[in-house]
């Protein structure tokens, strides 16, 4: 997932009586709580559904596909598909042409969204009709399969720029906090869509236990290319773009690439992007490998998406509430105080798995694991609100929506990075070997490794069994540990709370 102004127009961006605000610490008069109105709520409910199309597509990339994937492929195999998501966390290296270029007949922010709704929906329409011949060949295809779904990324990433600058507009200014909780639940819902309600009706045992027909990813894919082509037509034929009165710097590509840079020269926004780019190796390896290694454990995929599911009315209601708290005076403070929660849920996350029960799981133990899922998602919803509520108050539109995009972009990359590499270490450490109880068979299956998809292959061939040694995923984890709580105390905590007492101007370049 309001922007202020630069220091010229503070009176602009608080109301003429506060003209020297921009000399105010972030978060000032803020506490004058505005009511929304109703092209707010209409502008609210337009960035829901444009957030969770855009979330289809990334729960698919970033969810869904390692989860089907792990069946066939090893965490390093999984990891080279993981990088198909970067692109999401690159895409200010192109925001700027899509703030600049548009047909101003179409409006600034249609004349993005419309032809990146339709490509979408289009490689869903194509992917539909090939998907599960790259997943029954996954060992073989996952070089073109990461290239596909890196596509779609690049596409969804190109439509949040938009998105996200559209949001400057279609809120008021006082109420903008609130894109954040728009982003979350539409993205959230879209994402879930694709994780949590897929697995669960692609599951042939639900679909035994409940009656209803599994529903597979090529049928998934062809529905919601049906849902971007019927949301494209209404935004040709129904909605329209307020007008915005724009200079010739605000459309000049190079002008926005040179302010960009000015922008990360400052000395705040330099601060904040190590902030943001160290401040989820604590927690890397549980958000990368932990649902991974419970359904690996015998929690099955559909139970793990119910419980999935079951978080996000919480994370709904909570949302709302986190981004009224967001609009104190100290916007980065429930942010600081996430970080508790979600340390210790990853701690325990590990313990949990080392001491997880032998299938069946108990109605018990599932209980159990849904409130456990549901403290962590809290926790980093938290997170996500407070930092984008952050965002919007510091960002300056004049530049449209490359400023928040920045800010943005920082954050997701935080995220992203170190996935690739949590996954490649868990089997780097990982030892498992082949065990074969024939004595008959060959010993060239005996004792060979069973990390690769060669290695497992090839146990399976000989009859036998992986047997894992030393998991990988335990040292990982001890290891993100140590390093992030180090980095978090030594530095993340403390710098946070310095810049949220930072006054606007600290924030702003000459443009």
């Amino acid at each position: 997932m309001g922007l202020l102004a630069g220091a010229e127009h503070a009176s602009e961006s608080f109301g003429e009586e506060d003209s020297d605000e921009s000399d105010s610490p972030v978060g000032y008069n803020e506490k004058k709580k505005v009511p929304l109105t109703r092209e707010d709520k209409k502008g609210m409910v337009l960035l829901i559904v444009l957030y969770l199309i855009q979330g289809v597509p990334l729960g698919l990339a970033m969810e869904t596909l390692p989860f089907l994937l792990r069946e066939r492929l090893s965490y390093s195999k999984i990891a080279t598909f993981s990088l198909c998501s970067y692109p999401y966390s690159l895409k200010l290296l192109w925001s700027p042409i899509v703030d600049a270029r548009f047909f101003a007949s179409v409006g600034r922010r249609r004349s993005w969204i419309i032809p990146t709704q339709t490509v979408l929906g289009s490689i869903m329409l194509w992917m539909s009709f090939s998907v599960q011949a790259f997943l029954d060949n996954a060992a073989d295809r996952i070089y073109a399969l990461t290239v596909i779904f890196t596509s779609l990324v690049v596409i969804a990433a190109t439509q949040d720029i938009a998105v996200d600058g559209w949001s400057l507009t279609l809120l008021s200014r006082e109420n903008l906090s609130y894109a954040a909780m728009c982003q979350t639940v539409g993205l959230n819902t879209g994402w879930l869509m694709s994780f949590t309600v897929f697995l669960a009706l692609n599951s042939e045992d639900f679909s035994a236990k409940w009656g209803t027909p599994v529903l597979t990813l090529s049928a998934y894919l062809r529905f919601w290319s049906i849902v971007c082509f019927g949301v494209t037509i209404w935004l040709i034929l129904v909605q329209r773009e307020r007008k915005e009165d724009l200079s010739e710097d605000e459309t000049s590509i190079t002008s926005v690439y040179k302010t960009i840079w000015s922008i990360s020269q400052l000395k705040s926004i330099r601060s904040f992007m190590i902030i943001h780019l160290t401040s989820k190796i604590t927690f890397a390896a549980h958000d990368a490998a932990t649902s991974l290694k419970m359904v690996e454990k015998g929690l099955r995929k559909e139970d793990f998406a119910a419980a999935a599911l079951l978080d996000f009315p919480i994370q709904v209601v909570g949302g709302y509430f986190i981004a009224r708290w967001s609009r104190g005076d100290r916007p980065l403070q429930p942010w600081i105080w996430a970080f508790l929660p979600r340390v210790t849920i990853a701690f325990f996350a590990a313990v949990i798995l080392w001491n997880f029960p032998a299938p069946p799981i108990t109605a018990g133990f599932f209980a159990f694991i849904i409130v456990f899922r549901s403290f962590g998602e809290m926790a980093s919803t938290t997170q996500f609100i407070s930092s984008g509520a952050f965002h919007a108050r510091v960002s300056d539109p004049i530049i449209g929506g490359t400023y928040i995009t920045l800010l943005n972009t920082v954050t997701n990359l935080g995220y992203t990075w170190p996935r690739f590499f949590v996954l490649r270490a868990i089997d780097f450490f990982s030892i498992a070997t082949c065990e074969v109880d024939d004595t008959s068979t060959s010993l060239a299956a005996k004792g060979v490794e069973c990390i690769s998809e060669q290695g497992t292959a090839l146990c399976s061939a000989a009859g036998g069994k992986c047997v894992m040694e030393r998991d990988g995923y335990f040292i990982t984890t001890g290891i993100c540990l140590s390093l992030g709580l180090v980095v978090l105390v030594a530095y993340i905590v403390p710098t946070a709370r310095k810049l949220q007492a930072l006054p606007l101007t600290k924030w702003r370049v000459a443009v």
